[in-house]
Formats: C-alpha cells, structure tokens, sequence
C-alpha cells in the first residue's frame, strides 16, 4: 500500500526519473505503514497510526502481492490461502481503511492487477484466483462510491523485474510455465518503466492500465482464453510431469520468504 499525494498537494507531472524518485520514497513510507495495515480488521487505533504515518490521502495504491508457483494438488492449504489473504483481502483492507480519507478529498484508488486477472494459467491457482478477486472488488467498489467523487482504478501488468519474479529462478515450476507462453508474455518489463505508468495512472485517475498497452488486447479477447490455455495444458503438462517432479515453490522472492511463517500451519 503506498500514497501517491496527500490532501493539498497539487497534482504534478513528471518523467520516468520523478516517478521512480516518488516511487522510492513512496516505499519507505509503506514500510513505516505496514504495521497499521495487515490482512485482518483493522482497529481504529491502527488506522489512526497510518494517518499519522502519511497524512491524509488524496490518493492510495494497494500493491500487496505474493505469489507460490506449483500444481493445486500438491500445494499447502495454508500457503494457498495466504496468497488470497495478501494478494486480495489485503488489497481490499486497504481500501476500507483509507475510504472515508478518499471520500473527504474526493480522491483515487488504484488496485495492481496483473494478466492473470484476465485470465487463469494452470500452476498459479491461488495468484490467478486472488488477481480475479481483486478485478471483481475494483468493480464493484467503482459502482459504490462514483457518487461521492472517488475515482477508482486498476492496472493490469505483465512480468515485472521484481524479487517476486526473480524468485522463479528456484521454481521448476514457474520455469516450465513461462516457457511454454508466447514470447510477448514472457517479456519481463523494467520496475522503473512500470513505475513511472502508474505514477501517471494516479496523476490522469485512470480506470485502468495496461502495462503492456498490447494487454488491452487480451481484454478484448478474454472469452477465448480458457480453451486455448486448456488445450495447452493437456499438451505439455503431462511432459513437463514426466521430466521433473513439479513442486510447490512456496511464497516466491524476498518477500515471499519474509511471510514464510506466516504460510505455515
């Protein structure tokens, strides 16, 4: 969760190196704040801490994620259900919490979806279950609070060079499933280019974002997805079986293994 301006600030126009500068600094903030806001109720007292922390928000960005790569059957209930606690009731925590700041200032929420919110991959069940959630709840929390002023979007991103992707370096699985995309979706874009789209996504209050823009396309088509994912899959899943045992990765990159004991029994 980061705050893009607070109340007051007017709303400035800048090129990739003040994105990645707010972006920075926004990432310090959200470190002091995330003791105020975790995947559970969150206390008067605790919403008070994040206001003292950050101001009031004219504008918020949920950005929780995790992700475990690994087919569903052999995969830990309680690292499963971890992702959704982050990735989509985190997500939406955030929301609640900062709602009567964004209703004051008639601000904006952003969510971070991925691709995966337009459509499911086999062996990233629970991130592909928890990235549709969180594309449903923008919906829906758009059609509640128009009235009052708040915009309300969502970005929809591709692979994005962070230590959660990195992490699929240990993961047999998640290698097998990015090299058996096309090759425009195995692209991994730079943090930084990412970084400075959603800072003008904030600024613009955008509905939504594609990053890619090429993945407005897959929107379009997203009805043609399932069939042909699941006629991939019975292709090469069986082979990618026989070759190697595909197991679960467990919570992907640095700050997957921070939440380690939080995915345990």
């Amino acid at each position: 969760m980061r705050t893009a301006r607070r109340s007051g600030d007017r709303p400035r126009r800048t090129g990739q190196r003040g994105a990645h500068r707010r972006w920075r600094d926004g990432r310090r903030t959200a470190c002091r704040a995330r003791r105020c806001v975790r995947a559970r109720p969150v206390r008067p007292a605790r919403r008070g801490r994040a206001r003292r922390c950050l101001g009031r928000p004219s504008a918020v960005v949920a950005n929780a994620g995790v992700a475990e790569a690994g087919l569903f059957a052999a995969s830990d209930p309680a690292v499963w259900r971890r992702v959704i606690d982050v990735n989509l009731s985190a997500s939406a925590l955030t929301a609640h919490t900062f709602l009567p700041d964004l209703m004051a200032s008639r601000g904006y929420f952003l969510q971070i979806g991925s691709l995966a919110s337009i459509g499911a991959v086999p062996m990233m069940s629970a991130y592909c279950a928890s990235k549709a959630g969180v594309e449903a709840f923008v919906h829906a929390l758009r059609a509640e609070v128009a009235h009052h002023g708040v915009a309300v979007g969502i970005a929809y991103l591709n692979w994005v060079d962070t230590d959660m992707i990195r992490g699929d370096d240990a993961s047999a699985a998640l290698r097998a499933l990015r090299s058996h995309v096309p090759p425009p979706i195995r692209r991994v874009s730079e943090a930084d280019v990412v970084a400075a789209r959603l800072a003008q996504a904030v600024e613009r209050r955008r509905t939504a974002l594609y990053v890619p823009a090429w993945l407005r396309l897959l929107q379009v088509a997203r009805a043609a997805l399932p069939p042909v994912v699941m006629r991939v899959s019975r292709r090469t899943l069986p082979r990618l079986e026989a070759e190697r045992p595909l197991r679960p990765s467990g919570l992907l990159g640095a700050g997957g293994r921070a939440d380690e004991p939080h995915g345990k029994p």
